[in-house]
Formats: C-alpha cells, structure tokens, sequence
C-alpha cells in the first residue's frame, strides 16, 4: 500500500509541476516604426482614430477633453498632448500606459509619432 501510495504521489506532483501553461512570457506586440520620411498629419492619421474609436461619444462638452469635429486640436493641445514628449504626454500614457479603449499598435505608434514630432495642426 505505501509502494503505491509513493508511485501515486509521485505521478501527481509530476502532473502538477509540468501541467503549469504560465510557464512563457507572453509575447509583446511588435514595435510599429513609423517611416521618418512619412508624414504624420493630425487631420489624416490622428482624427480619423478618434472618428473610428467613437471617442467623441464620451469626449464631447461634458467630458473633458472634446474630441468631436472642430474641437479636437484645441482640446488636446497643450494640456493632454506635450510636444516632441509622448510619454510625458496625458493623452498618450492614457492611452498606451493605462490601456484605454485598447488601442492598435498603429494606432498608438502614429499618436506617439506626431506628437514626438511636435504635435502640429496639419
């Protein structure tokens, strides 16, 4: 009986140490580089995330900040958005540090690059 007793305890802690699925890190999500030569346009790349999030469903005149049409540059800049530092920028650690509306990598990679490159109207 204690034969067996051994031979089940020992199958059972051999079970228990290598059926752990936690055993690898989980794989990061690959660095997006924006092409330096590539244009990174507030209206063209940045606005039609807020459009395609439907940001300005919870940002509008009651949630700071507005991101409906019209008002998203000037709601942004310079209180959420500091020029060429995004991440000491309110809107980007929002976003990628604190993982809101679970962004794209994209996504994130072309505010990170317009606002590092000096967060323009353009």
């Amino acid at each position: 009986m204690k034969k067996l007793f051994k031979i089940v305890l020992a199958c059972g802690l051999t079970l228990i140490c290598f059926s752990c699925y936690y055993n690898e890190f989980p794989e990061e999500g690959e660095e997006i580089i924006i092409d330096p030569t590539e244009e990174v346009s507030f209206a063209n790349d940045i606005i039609p995330i807020f459009s395609l999030d439907n940001c300005a469903q919870c940002h509008n005149a009651n949630l700071d900040p507005d991101l409906r049409a019209g008002n998203e540059y000037s709601s942004l800049v310079p209180e959420y958005v500091t020029a060429n530092n995004a991440n000491g920028s309110k809107l980007y650690t929002k976003l990628a540090v604190d993982g809101h509306r679970d962004l794209d990598d994209t996504s994130l990679a072309l505010i990170k690059e317009w606002i590092n490159r000096g967060a323009e109207n353009n």
